[in-house]
């Protein structure tokens, strides 16, 4: 008997996930093919387009075989993926460049030049400073290899190269949605639109930049080869997609001002979903992109390696002899910071080990302070998890400034980390908002899905499939009495983050000693 589905693709740092869902939003099928890092000197990493779209193929097709779907089955897929790199193609719509990652330094000058240049005019057009993103990377390709640049038709990030491939789509058909234009450098976020005196001030020719189109928009249809590579049928829709962090955000159900999503991964992600268009000038904390959601925007900021502190601890301090890994689990761990009654005294931990991403503090590095001799390890471990609620609670006062009524409804816990009852206790009182755990729902592949589900007609919007997608579950209330303990410590926290920026080493300075 003949289903309805959709298809979601997530093209991800560590490798590409493809699910299959039902017109309801049950996972029928999921595959699973590991990227390859191209790494040929320090700070140069790249990833090959032509093993992207391969991997887009390959789970694809695991996925229709997996389910026994027939190839007319599908109604729509769309695909999300890593946003802030960006390929080269040329005018036949194959790449000329290798994907740029976003974990690639080489663009780091210009960085510098923007800011210089236009100082806040980026960070106030796009909602997001320059980094290692579009507008450092398009440059560094114009003055470091004129010759490619000169047979670059446009730029555009994975989930739109392998659309590309999909449809046959030439570089005229380039696209970017709306949900990368903050980390674009040269756009109009606000208007959606190209800023024609940002292109003129980098003497950048507009022409260079792709379409910018919705999210849900049908970008062009599968061809008779990319039927045959992923066992589509011909002529399927494929939606436009969005970036990765839009598509976890919608996977949560962030489809309302006020709700606040959590993604306690290996990276600790907080965003705040409102209906404004807010650029964070005044702390240089928060990035503010387009959701997928009509007139919703997202203000996210991260601590890089958030979650990893945590494996990192169990690893090293609370192993008994050195490695020995499974010493003290997580769930131990949990119970002896439980046991601790919260004080002004603990200590606090600092969890910038690999240097502070919002605002920028890259030589800033981790610390425990306030140590006494009656701390154990789990107040150091307690101080871990509580670090990255005290950094979210900056976060939220970022929020505030930009608007003093804001209200915060909730905040949605996704990833591993949602697991620690604790944890979400804690950030429930940082944030003195209710912590809410997600039933179904959660990660890029399955919001992409849901993006399929709208771009095909099977709902009015995304609300309406965020409420037949999503489910959510109990998870804590705040304890109002904890609030002052929590801005106490808040306030000292931030105290001892300006200090140790302070002492930190500058670019130069640490490789200086070490000679």
């Amino acid at each position: 008997m003949s289903r309805t589905y959709v298809l979601g693709v997530d093209i991800g740092t560590q490798g590409t996930k493809a699910v299959l869902c039902t017109e309801r939003g049950d996972v029928v099928a999921e595959a699973f093919r590991a990227s390859r890092l191209i790494e040929t000197e320090p700070g140069a990493i790249t990833e090959d387009p032509d093993d992207q779209f391969t991997a887009t193929c390959e789970t694809i097709a695991e996925c229709i075989k997996k389910a026994g779907a027939g190839p007319r089955d599908v109604a729509c897929l769309a695909i999300d993926g890593q946003m802030a790199g960006v390929i080269g193609i040329g005018a036949d719509g194959r790449h000329v460049t290798p994907y740029d990652s976003w974990l690639d330094t080489r663009c780091g000058r210009f960085i510098e030049v923007m800011t210089d240049r236009v100082g806040d005019a980026v960070l106030m057009s796009t909602g997001n400073e320059p980094s290692f993103n579009h507008g450092p990377k398009i440059l560094w390709w114009k003055s470091e290899h004129p010759d490619v640049f000169a047979r670059i038709h446009s730029f555009v990030q994975p989930g739109a190269y392998a659309a590309m491939r999909l449809c046959g789509l030439s570089g005229n058909d380039a696209f970017i949605d709306t949900t990368y234009l903050h980390f674009s450098g040269f756009a109009d976020t606000a208007a959606g639109t190209w800023n024609e005196e940002l292109c003129r001030a980098f003497e950048l020719d507009p022409g260079k930049l792709p379409s910018i189109v919705g999210p849900e928009e049908i970008v062009g249809r599968v061809t008779t080869e990319a039927a045959r590579l992923t066992g589509l049928a011909e002529g399927t829709p494929v939606a436009a997609g969005c970036g990765d962090t839009a598509a976890s955000f919608l996977s949560c159900g962030a489809v309302e001002p006020g709700i606040c999503v959590d993604v306690a991964g290996t990276a600790s992600v907080f965003s705040v979903t409102s209906d404004g268009f807010m650029p964070d000038a005044a702390s240089r904390t928060l990035g503010c992109s387009r959701a997928v959601t009509p007139g919703l925007w997202h203000h996210y900021a991260y601590i890089n390696g958030g979650g990893m502190n945590l494996e990192w601890f169990r690893k090293t301090i609370a192993s008994v002899e050195p490695g020995a890994l499974d010493v003290a689990g997580f769930d131990g761990l949990n119970e002896l910071a439980t046991a601790i009654r919260p004080a002004q005294s603990d200590p606090f931990f600092i969890p910038h080990v690999a240097g502070r991403v919002t605002p920028a503090a890259p030589n800033l590095r981790g610390a425990w302070v306030n140590l006494s001799w009656s701390h154990t390890i789990g107040h150091l471990y307690r101080a871990v998890l509580e670090a990255v609620a005290l950094e979210y609670g900056i976060y939220l006062d970022a929020i505030r400034r930009l608007d003093p009524a804001f209200a915060f409804r909730e905040m949605r816990v996704t990833g591993g980390g949602a697991k620690s009852a604790l944890w979400n206790s804690i950030k429930a009182d940082v944030a003195q908002t209710p912590v809410t755990l997600i039933g179904t729902g959660g990660g890029g592949p399955y919001g992409s899905a849901m993006l399929a589900a709208y771009a095909a007609g099977l709902a009015a919007d995304v609300r309406e499939v965020a409420k037949t997608w999503v489910t959510t579950e109990p998870g804590v209330d705040p304890n109002p009495e904890m609030k002052s303990h929590y801005r106490s410590r808040g306030r000292r926290y931030e105290s001892f983050l300006e200090a140790l920026s302070a002492a930190s080493p500058g670019e130069n300075e640490g490789a200086e000693s070490d000679r």
